[in-house]
């Protein structure tokens, strides 16, 4: 009887400790894709706002690190929104 009660106090533990992880992970994840999302409103407020006042907008961008790190960014965002989407229109049926 008592190993069998320490068992399942050990796996109630277990479980609430996997919880616990899968949760962190999760606001990880959230966190991460609504800053690279906030990022992409925030820069598309940046050019319009120098289209606006110029009439154009021209960017270079030469360092091949900064630009690999934007594409990256560029790819999480995407790929956060379809996931956002989807779990929206999941959630709808």
């Amino acid at each position: 009887m008592y190993k069998s009660v320490c068992q399942i106090l050990l796996f109630q533990i277990e479980m609430t400790i996997n919880v616990r992880l899968d949760r962190r992970l999760l606001v990880l994840i959230h966190s991460m894709g609504l800053s690279c999302l906030g990022g992409a409103i925030f820069l598309q407020i940046l050019v319009f706002t120098d289209i606006l006042q110029q009439g154009y907008f021209m960017a270079v961008e030469n360092n091949p690190a900064i630009l690999t790190f934007e594409i990256i960014l560029t790819a999480v965002a995407i790929a956060y929104f379809a996931y956002i989407y989807l779990r929206f229109i999941r959630s709808i049926r």
